[in-house]
Protein backbone atom coordinates (compact mmCIF):
# COMPACT_ATOMS: atom_id res chain seq x y z
CA UNK A 1 0.00 0.00 0.00
CA UNK A 2 1.51 3.29 -1.11
CA UNK A 3 0.89 6.63 0.59
CA UNK A 4 1.84 9.97 -0.96
CA UNK A 5 3.01 12.56 1.58
CA UNK A 6 2.85 16.20 0.47
CA UNK A 7 4.32 19.26 2.19
CA UNK A 8 3.43 22.35 0.18
CA UNK A 9 5.17 25.69 0.78
CA UNK A 10 4.85 29.11 -0.79
CA UNK A 11 7.40 28.26 -3.49
CA UNK A 12 7.99 24.53 -3.12
CA UNK A 13 6.36 21.11 -3.01
CA UNK A 14 8.08 18.44 -0.96
CA UNK A 15 6.85 14.93 -1.64
CA UNK A 16 7.44 11.35 -0.59
CA UNK A 17 5.99 7.99 -1.55
CA UNK A 18 5.93 5.60 1.38
CA UNK A 19 5.35 1.86 1.20
CA UNK A 20 3.10 1.32 4.22
CA UNK A 21 3.43 -2.46 4.00
CA UNK A 22 7.21 -2.54 3.70
CA UNK A 23 7.66 0.42 6.09
CA UNK A 24 10.06 2.21 3.78
CA UNK A 25 10.38 5.35 1.70
CA UNK A 26 10.46 4.56 -1.99
CA UNK A 27 11.14 8.04 -3.30
CA UNK A 28 11.34 11.54 -1.84
CA UNK A 29 11.91 14.85 -3.52
CA UNK A 30 11.12 18.51 -3.96
CA UNK A 31 9.92 20.86 -6.66
CA UNK A 32 11.61 24.09 -5.61
CA UNK A 33 11.62 27.79 -6.53
CA UNK A 34 8.15 27.59 -8.09
CA UNK A 35 7.44 30.72 -10.11
CA UNK A 36 11.07 31.84 -9.85
CA UNK A 37 14.19 31.70 -11.99
CA UNK A 38 16.25 28.59 -11.31
CA UNK A 39 13.31 26.34 -10.48
CA UNK A 40 14.30 22.70 -10.14
CA UNK A 41 13.19 19.21 -9.27
CA UNK A 42 15.35 17.05 -7.03
CA UNK A 43 14.60 13.50 -5.91
CA UNK A 44 16.13 10.48 -4.29
CA UNK A 45 14.96 6.98 -5.24
CA UNK A 46 16.36 4.07 -3.23
CA UNK A 47 19.42 6.22 -2.48
CA UNK A 48 20.00 7.32 -6.09
CA UNK A 49 19.88 11.12 -6.37
CA UNK A 50 18.75 13.23 -9.32
CA UNK A 51 18.41 16.98 -9.86
CA UNK A 52 17.22 18.93 -12.88
CA UNK A 53 16.58 22.62 -13.45
CA UNK A 54 13.32 23.35 -15.24
CA UNK A 55 10.57 25.93 -15.63
CA UNK A 56 7.76 25.70 -13.07
CA UNK A 57 5.34 28.60 -13.48
CA UNK A 58 2.96 27.81 -10.63
CA UNK A 59 1.89 25.13 -8.16
CA UNK A 60 -0.39 23.45 -10.70
CA UNK A 61 2.60 22.96 -12.98
CA UNK A 62 4.61 21.81 -9.96
CA UNK A 63 2.10 19.09 -9.08
CA UNK A 64 1.92 17.94 -12.69
CA UNK A 65 5.72 17.72 -12.76
CA UNK A 66 5.75 15.81 -9.47
CA UNK A 67 3.25 13.22 -10.72
CA UNK A 68 4.99 12.87 -14.08
CA UNK A 69 8.24 12.24 -12.22
CA UNK A 70 6.68 9.66 -9.91
CA UNK A 71 5.07 7.79 -12.79
CA UNK A 72 8.43 7.64 -14.57
CA UNK A 73 9.74 5.70 -11.59
CA UNK A 74 8.44 2.27 -12.57
CA UNK A 75 9.99 0.65 -9.52
CA UNK A 76 7.96 3.08 -7.40
CA UNK A 77 4.68 3.59 -9.26
CA UNK A 78 3.46 1.78 -12.35
CA UNK A 79 0.28 3.84 -12.46
CA UNK A 80 -1.45 6.49 -10.40
CA UNK A 81 -4.04 4.06 -9.03
CA UNK A 82 -1.36 2.49 -6.80
CA UNK A 83 -1.57 5.52 -4.48
CA UNK A 84 -4.07 4.61 -1.76
CA UNK A 85 -4.19 7.96 0.09
CA UNK A 86 -2.48 11.34 0.41
CA UNK A 87 -1.24 12.80 3.68
CA UNK A 88 -0.82 16.57 3.76
CA UNK A 89 1.38 18.32 6.31
CA UNK A 90 -0.54 21.40 7.45
CA UNK A 91 1.41 23.88 9.53
CA UNK A 92 -1.43 25.70 11.29
CA UNK A 93 -4.73 24.25 12.45
CA UNK A 94 -5.44 26.91 15.06
CA UNK A 95 -7.58 25.60 17.89
CA UNK A 96 -10.17 24.37 15.39
CA UNK A 97 -8.36 21.11 14.63
CA UNK A 98 -7.29 19.02 17.61
CA UNK A 99 -6.44 15.91 15.60
CA UNK A 100 -5.69 14.80 12.04
CA UNK A 101 -8.79 14.84 9.82
CA UNK A 102 -10.12 13.71 6.49
CA UNK A 103 -10.06 16.63 4.06
CA UNK A 104 -13.55 17.61 2.98
CA UNK A 105 -14.99 20.81 1.56
CA UNK A 106 -15.78 21.78 5.16
CA UNK A 107 -12.15 21.19 6.15
CA UNK A 108 -10.98 23.43 3.32
CA UNK A 109 -13.45 26.13 4.33
CA UNK A 110 -12.19 26.09 7.93
CA UNK A 111 -8.57 26.26 6.76
CA UNK A 112 -9.47 29.28 4.64
CA UNK A 113 -11.00 30.92 7.73
CA UNK A 114 -7.71 30.35 9.58
CA UNK A 115 -5.69 32.21 6.93
CA UNK A 116 -5.56 35.50 8.93
CA UNK A 117 -3.60 33.79 11.72
CA UNK A 118 -1.42 31.79 9.31
CA UNK A 119 -0.91 34.08 6.30
CA UNK A 120 2.56 32.73 5.51
CA UNK A 121 1.57 29.06 5.56
CA UNK A 122 -2.07 28.16 4.99
CA UNK A 123 -2.60 29.81 1.57
CA UNK A 124 0.19 27.72 0.02
CA UNK A 125 -1.02 24.58 1.78
CA UNK A 126 -4.56 25.15 0.51
CA UNK A 127 -3.22 25.43 -3.03
CA UNK A 128 -1.40 22.13 -2.49
CA UNK A 129 -4.51 20.39 -1.17
CA UNK A 130 -6.65 21.57 -4.06
CA UNK A 131 -4.06 20.59 -6.68
CA UNK A 132 -3.50 17.17 -5.12
CA UNK A 133 -7.25 16.54 -5.03
CA UNK A 134 -7.47 17.62 -8.69
CA UNK A 135 -4.90 14.99 -9.68
CA UNK A 136 -6.07 12.32 -7.23
CA UNK A 137 -9.79 12.99 -6.71
CA UNK A 138 -11.04 9.52 -5.80
CA UNK A 139 -8.87 8.62 -2.81
CA UNK A 140 -8.76 9.90 0.80
CA UNK A 141 -6.76 13.04 1.56
CA UNK A 142 -5.79 13.59 5.20
CA UNK A 143 -4.60 16.77 6.92
CA UNK A 144 -1.98 16.26 9.65
CA UNK A 145 -1.41 19.45 11.63
CA UNK A 146 1.80 20.72 13.22
CA UNK A 147 -0.25 22.44 15.90
CA UNK A 148 -2.45 19.59 17.16
CA UNK A 149 0.19 17.93 19.35
CA UNK A 150 0.44 21.12 21.43
CA UNK A 151 -3.32 21.35 22.01
CA UNK A 152 -2.75 19.62 25.37
CA UNK A 153 -1.08 22.75 26.76
CA UNK A 154 -3.00 24.25 29.70
CA UNK A 155 -4.44 27.73 29.34
CA UNK A 156 -1.86 29.15 31.76
CA UNK A 157 0.80 28.14 29.22
CA UNK A 158 -0.87 29.11 25.95
CA UNK A 159 -2.56 32.41 26.83
CA UNK A 160 -0.88 35.80 26.49
CA UNK A 161 -1.43 38.53 29.09
CA UNK A 162 -3.45 40.65 26.68
CA UNK A 163 -7.05 41.66 27.35
CA UNK A 164 -8.93 38.35 27.25
CA UNK A 165 -11.25 39.58 24.54
CA UNK A 166 -8.42 39.33 21.98
CA UNK A 167 -8.26 35.60 22.61
CA UNK A 168 -12.04 35.23 22.49
CA UNK A 169 -12.50 37.33 19.37
CA UNK A 170 -9.29 36.85 17.39
CA UNK A 171 -7.90 33.59 18.83
CA UNK A 172 -4.60 35.23 19.74
CA UNK A 173 -2.75 32.61 21.81
CA UNK A 174 0.28 30.35 21.70
CA UNK A 175 -0.21 27.44 19.29
CA UNK A 176 3.27 25.97 18.94
CA UNK A 177 4.68 24.28 15.84
CA UNK A 178 6.86 21.28 14.88
CA UNK A 179 4.23 19.23 16.70
CA UNK A 180 4.47 16.31 14.29
CA UNK A 181 8.20 16.19 14.90
CA UNK A 182 7.79 16.41 18.69
CA UNK A 183 5.20 13.65 18.67
CA UNK A 184 7.45 11.32 16.67
CA UNK A 185 10.52 12.11 18.77
CA UNK A 186 8.77 11.57 22.10
CA UNK A 187 7.36 8.21 20.99
CA UNK A 188 10.70 7.09 19.57
CA UNK A 189 12.58 8.15 22.72
CA UNK A 190 10.29 6.05 24.90
CA UNK A 191 10.79 3.10 22.55
CA UNK A 192 14.59 3.41 22.59
CA UNK A 193 14.71 3.62 26.38
CA UNK A 194 12.19 0.84 26.84
CA UNK A 195 9.94 3.05 28.96
CA UNK A 196 6.34 4.19 28.76
CA UNK A 197 5.60 7.77 27.75
CA UNK A 198 3.63 8.21 30.96
CA UNK A 199 6.78 8.04 33.11
CA UNK A 200 8.82 10.52 31.08
CA UNK A 201 9.45 14.20 31.79
CA UNK A 202 11.03 15.12 28.49
CA UNK A 203 12.45 18.20 26.83
CA UNK A 204 12.62 17.90 23.05
CA UNK A 205 15.03 20.19 21.20
CA UNK A 206 14.13 20.35 17.50
CA UNK A 207 17.08 22.41 16.29
CA UNK A 208 17.08 23.25 12.59
CA UNK A 209 16.64 26.43 10.59
CA UNK A 210 13.43 26.61 12.61
CA UNK A 211 13.80 25.81 16.31
CA UNK A 212 11.34 24.37 18.81
CA UNK A 213 11.97 23.35 22.40
CA UNK A 214 9.01 21.56 23.98
CA UNK A 215 8.17 20.29 27.46
CA UNK A 216 6.48 16.89 27.17
CA UNK A 217 5.18 15.27 30.34
CA UNK A 218 3.55 11.86 30.21
CA UNK A 219 3.45 12.05 26.42
CA UNK A 220 1.58 15.36 26.41
CA UNK A 221 2.90 18.76 25.39
CA UNK A 222 2.57 21.13 28.35
CA UNK A 223 4.58 24.03 26.92
CA UNK A 224 6.53 24.90 23.81
CA UNK A 225 8.74 27.73 22.62
CA UNK A 226 7.01 28.85 19.40
CA UNK A 227 3.83 30.84 19.83
CA UNK A 228 1.05 32.51 17.85
CA UNK A 229 3.47 32.29 14.92
CA UNK A 230 6.79 30.46 14.49
CA UNK A 231 8.58 33.75 15.27
CA UNK A 232 8.35 33.41 19.06
CA UNK A 233 10.92 31.47 21.04
CA UNK A 234 14.50 30.55 20.28
CA UNK A 235 17.04 32.14 17.97
CA UNK A 236 16.62 30.46 14.57
CA UNK A 237 18.26 30.57 11.17
CA UNK A 238 16.72 33.89 10.14
CA UNK A 239 14.08 34.48 12.86
CA UNK A 240 14.83 36.61 15.90
CA UNK A 241 12.92 34.56 18.44
CA UNK A 242 12.00 36.30 21.71
CA UNK A 243 12.50 40.07 21.77
CA UNK A 244 11.01 42.96 23.73
CA UNK A 245 7.86 43.97 21.79
CA UNK A 246 8.90 47.56 22.44
CA UNK A 247 11.67 47.09 19.87
CA UNK A 248 8.98 46.95 17.15
CA UNK A 249 7.59 50.34 18.19
CA UNK A 250 11.09 51.84 18.34
CA UNK A 251 11.94 50.57 14.86
CA UNK A 252 8.72 52.06 13.52
CA UNK A 253 8.77 55.40 15.35
CA UNK A 254 12.49 56.21 15.48
CA UNK A 255 14.12 54.22 12.67
CA UNK A 256 11.27 54.78 10.23
CA UNK A 257 10.64 51.15 9.30
CA UNK A 258 7.18 50.12 8.12
CA UNK A 259 5.34 47.22 9.74
CA UNK A 260 5.93 45.11 6.61
CA UNK A 261 9.64 45.93 6.71
CA UNK A 262 9.85 45.00 10.41
CA UNK A 263 8.04 41.73 9.73
CA UNK A 264 10.57 40.91 7.03
CA UNK A 265 13.46 41.95 9.29
CA UNK A 266 12.38 39.73 12.19
CA UNK A 267 11.50 36.70 10.07
CA UNK A 268 14.11 36.71 7.31
CA UNK A 269 17.10 38.83 8.34
CA UNK A 270 17.58 38.13 12.05
CA UNK A 271 18.56 35.07 14.09
CA UNK A 272 21.86 33.39 13.26
CA UNK A 273 22.06 35.32 10.00
CA UNK A 274 21.54 38.67 11.69
CA UNK A 275 24.09 38.08 14.45
CA UNK A 276 26.77 36.38 12.35
CA UNK A 277 26.29 38.65 9.36
CA UNK A 278 27.33 35.84 7.03
CA UNK A 279 24.92 32.90 7.06
CA UNK A 280 21.94 31.13 8.62
CA UNK A 281 23.73 27.79 8.12
CA UNK A 282 25.14 26.56 11.43
CA UNK A 283 27.81 24.49 9.67
CA UNK A 284 29.18 27.60 7.99
CA UNK A 285 28.93 29.61 11.21
CA UNK A 286 30.78 26.94 13.20
CA UNK A 287 33.48 26.77 10.52
CA UNK A 288 33.98 30.52 10.61
CA UNK A 289 33.91 30.64 14.42
CA UNK A 290 36.69 28.04 14.52
CA UNK A 291 38.71 30.32 12.23
CA UNK A 292 38.31 33.24 14.63
CA UNK A 293 35.19 35.05 13.43
CA UNK A 294 33.94 36.78 16.61
CA UNK A 295 30.40 37.42 15.42
CA UNK A 296 29.97 33.79 14.39
CA UNK A 297 31.25 32.74 17.80
CA UNK A 298 28.77 35.12 19.41
CA UNK A 299 25.90 33.74 17.32
CA UNK A 300 26.70 30.21 18.52
CA UNK A 301 26.98 31.29 22.14
CA UNK A 302 23.63 33.14 22.00
CA UNK A 303 21.96 30.17 20.30
CA UNK A 304 23.12 27.68 22.94
CA UNK A 305 22.48 30.04 25.86
CA UNK A 306 18.84 30.64 24.95
CA UNK A 307 18.18 26.91 24.53
CA UNK A 308 19.79 26.21 27.90
CA UNK A 309 17.43 28.74 29.53
CA UNK A 310 14.38 27.04 28.04
CA UNK A 311 15.55 23.60 29.20
CA UNK A 312 15.92 24.93 32.75
CA UNK A 313 12.51 26.60 32.63
CA UNK A 314 10.79 23.50 31.32
CA UNK A 315 12.46 21.31 33.92
CA UNK A 316 10.97 23.66 36.51
CA UNK A 317 7.41 23.54 35.17
CA UNK A 318 7.50 19.72 34.90
CA UNK A 319 8.92 19.28 38.39
CA UNK A 320 12.11 17.77 36.99
CA UNK A 321 13.42 16.19 33.82
CA UNK A 322 14.52 12.64 33.03
CA UNK A 323 14.86 12.79 29.23
CA UNK A 324 16.49 15.30 26.87
CA UNK A 325 16.35 14.76 23.11
CA UNK A 326 18.18 16.53 20.27
CA UNK A 327 16.81 16.36 16.74
CA UNK A 328 16.70 18.11 13.32
CA UNK A 329 19.71 19.38 11.38
CA UNK A 330 21.68 21.11 14.14
CA UNK A 331 20.47 18.86 16.94
CA UNK A 332 21.45 15.73 15.04
CA UNK A 333 24.60 16.96 13.34
CA UNK A 334 26.48 19.27 15.72
CA UNK A 335 28.24 17.62 18.67
CA UNK A 336 29.72 20.96 19.78
CA UNK A 337 26.32 22.66 20.00
CA UNK A 338 24.91 19.74 22.02
CA UNK A 339 27.89 19.96 24.35
CA UNK A 340 27.53 23.74 24.79
CA UNK A 341 23.85 23.40 25.61
CA UNK A 342 24.44 20.65 28.18
CA UNK A 343 27.47 22.31 29.77
CA UNK A 344 26.39 23.63 33.17
CA UNK A 345 23.25 21.49 33.36
CA UNK A 346 24.91 18.86 35.52
CA UNK A 347 22.79 20.09 38.45
CA UNK A 348 19.76 18.72 36.60
CA UNK A 349 21.46 15.33 36.31
CA UNK A 350 22.64 15.72 32.70
CA UNK A 351 25.98 14.03 31.93
CA UNK A 352 27.11 13.56 28.33
CA UNK A 353 29.26 10.61 27.27
CA UNK A 354 31.89 12.49 25.25
CA UNK A 355 32.73 9.73 22.80
CA UNK A 356 29.09 9.11 21.90
CA UNK A 357 28.39 12.83 21.62
CA UNK A 358 31.39 13.45 19.33
CA UNK A 359 29.83 11.24 16.66
CA UNK A 360 28.19 13.60 14.16
CA UNK A 361 26.47 10.84 12.20
CA UNK A 362 22.70 11.15 12.22
CA UNK A 363 21.33 8.00 13.81
CA UNK A 364 19.28 7.35 16.93
CA UNK A 365 21.26 6.69 20.09
CA UNK A 366 21.76 7.58 23.75
CA UNK A 367 24.65 10.01 24.28
CA UNK A 368 24.54 10.33 28.07
CA UNK A 369 26.69 8.37 30.51
CA UNK A 370 25.28 5.16 32.06
CA UNK A 371 24.97 6.91 35.45
CA UNK A 372 23.38 10.11 34.10
CA UNK A 373 20.09 10.80 35.89
CA UNK A 374 18.79 12.30 32.66
CA UNK A 375 19.02 10.20 29.53
CA UNK A 376 20.15 12.33 26.59
CA UNK A 377 19.35 11.09 23.09
CA UNK A 378 19.86 12.00 19.46
CA UNK A 379 16.88 11.05 17.29
CA UNK A 380 16.70 11.95 13.59
CA UNK A 381 13.43 13.66 12.77
CA UNK A 382 10.91 11.63 10.77
CA UNK A 383 7.67 13.59 10.52
CA UNK A 384 6.63 11.59 7.48
CA UNK A 385 6.18 8.42 9.52
CA UNK A 386 3.64 10.15 11.74
CA UNK A 387 1.87 11.59 8.70
CA UNK A 388 1.64 8.13 7.12
CA UNK A 389 0.35 6.54 10.34
CA UNK A 390 -2.32 9.22 10.78
CA UNK A 391 -3.28 9.04 7.11
CA UNK A 392 -3.81 5.29 7.38
CA UNK A 393 -5.83 5.66 10.58
CA UNK A 394 -8.04 8.55 9.46
CA UNK A 395 -8.62 7.03 6.01
CA UNK A 396 -9.57 3.70 7.59
CA UNK A 397 -6.77 1.82 5.83
CA UNK A 398 -4.81 -1.06 7.29
CA UNK A 399 -1.30 -2.07 6.36
CA UNK A 400 1.08 -4.85 7.38
CA UNK A 401 3.26 -2.15 8.98
CA UNK A 402 0.67 -0.18 10.97
CA UNK A 403 -2.18 -2.45 12.07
Amino acid sequence: MKILVVNCGSSSIKFQVYDADGAQTLVKGIVAKIGEDGAYLAKETYGAKFKQETVVLNHRAGFDLMMKTLLNEEEVLRNISEISAVGHRVVHGGDVFTKSVLITEETIRKLEELTPIAPLHNPAILVGIKEAKRILPNIPHVAVFDTTFHQTMPSKAYLYALPYTYYETHKIRKYGFHGTSCRYISQKAAEIMGKSLEELKMVVCHLGNGVTVAAIKGGNSIDTSMGFTPLEGLIMGTRSGDIDPGVIFFLQQHVGLTIDRINDLLNRESGLLGISGVSNDMKEIEKRATSGDKRCKLAIEMFAYRIKKYIGAYAAVMGGINTLVFSAGIGEGSPSIRAMICDGLEFLGIQLEERENRDSRRYERIISTPDSKVQVLVIPVNEEEIIVMDTLAVAGLRSKWAT
